[in-house]
């Protein structure tokens, strides 16, 4: 049975060479350590699998407050403070934090884990939570409770768009995500920092290749559009005066690299392009498109249920 960590700091690490100060330093700096076994054993019952590290008093309290299982704690001199705070947060949640896993460690030796320049003096390792395709058509909560609005992150590279992206998702209603094969880890540590915590909440389906993600999207009778910088014939514009690109109905858009764009192949499948029109700029950013995309869809459907109600 896991105990839930109340009001102590357990053990204090004072060695850069221990196994959980090695397991924080690799999750903080996006290296994916396994789990430890359970009492140092592999074997019928232990748990291992990939670590989530996230770092601040913040992102923290909101994992647990997200239902992520907490694995381990580590809190430095300079954190002690919050450390009460997570606490509390870990023993209202349903896994808590094993108390025997809630560690002090000095400033110096905190800094040499710590994934930021600013260490806060909090960081956790969390479970890797995994989504099926189901999870982004239904929504948080695994309830559906809107017809489905999927981002998907075709080859999209920089963690902090990835981020940014999730965040707009979260904002704008998505449903889920979708980080194709190629596209940087929406749970690496910068994109969590740049996602303010939504890449915890929202599900998030990581690493599917893009012809068996169209064809799930397509046997689901997902409607499939590929946001472009480029204006097609086939292109479908988000301006007010080319209302073409409904995106009411249940859909998936596609966001391409920041350099090279949709691949090939989600741009013959998609049932329209479309695209932002801009002055004096060429193209935005991913981060940017992506987030514009989605609050034009939030604002159709905000339109179309108030027209309906």
């Amino acid at each position: 049975m896991t105990l839930k960590a109340t009001n102590s700091i357990e053990a204090m690490i004072t060695s850069r060479d221990n196994k959980w100060l090695k397991s924080f330093r690799a999750a903080l700096r996006g290296q994916h350590p396994e789990a430890q076994p359970q009492n140092g054993r592999a074997g019928a019952g232990s748990r291992t699998g990939e670590l989530l590290g996230i770092e601040g008093p913040k992102l923290v309290e909101e994992a647990l407050r997200a239902g992520l299982e907490a694995e381990a704690l580590l809190v430095s001199e300079s954190g002690e403070r919050e450390a009460q705070r997570i606490l509390q947060a870990a023993s209202e949640s349903e896994s808590g934090i094993p108390q025997s896993r809630v560690f002090r460690t000095s400033d110096k030796l905190f800094a040499g884990v710590a994934g930021t320049e600013s260490p806060q003096g909090v960081a956790a390792l969390f479970r890797q939570r995994e989504y099926a395709f189901e999870d982004i058509l239904r929504g948080a909560g695994g309830v559906r409770q809107s017809l489905p609005l999927v981002i998907v992150l075709a080859a999209v590279q920089d963690p902090g768009n990835v981020g940014t992206i999730l965040r707009s998702a979260e904002a704008f209603g998505a449903t889920g995500a979708v980080a194709a094969r190629g596209t940087a880890d929406p749970w690496s540590p910068k994109a969590l920092r740049a996602s303010a915590g939504s890449a915890l909440r929202l599900p998030v389906m990581r690493g599917i290749a893009i012809p068996v993600l169209l064809a799930q999207l397509r046997v689901s009778g997902i409607n499939i559009y590929g946001a472009t910088s480029q204006v097609s014939t086939a292109g479908r514009g988000l301006a007010p005066e080319t209302p073409e690109a409904d995106l009411t109905e249940a859909c998936a858009i596609f966001v391409g690299n920041e350099g090279a764009g949709l691949p090939p192949e989600v741009e013959h499948a998609a049932d329209a392009l479309i695209s932002i029109p801009t002055s004096a700029v060429e193209s935005l950013n991913a981060g940017v498109a992506g987030s514009i995309v989605l609050y034009e869809a939030a604002r159709q459907r905000r339109r179309q249920s108030q027209r309906g109600s």
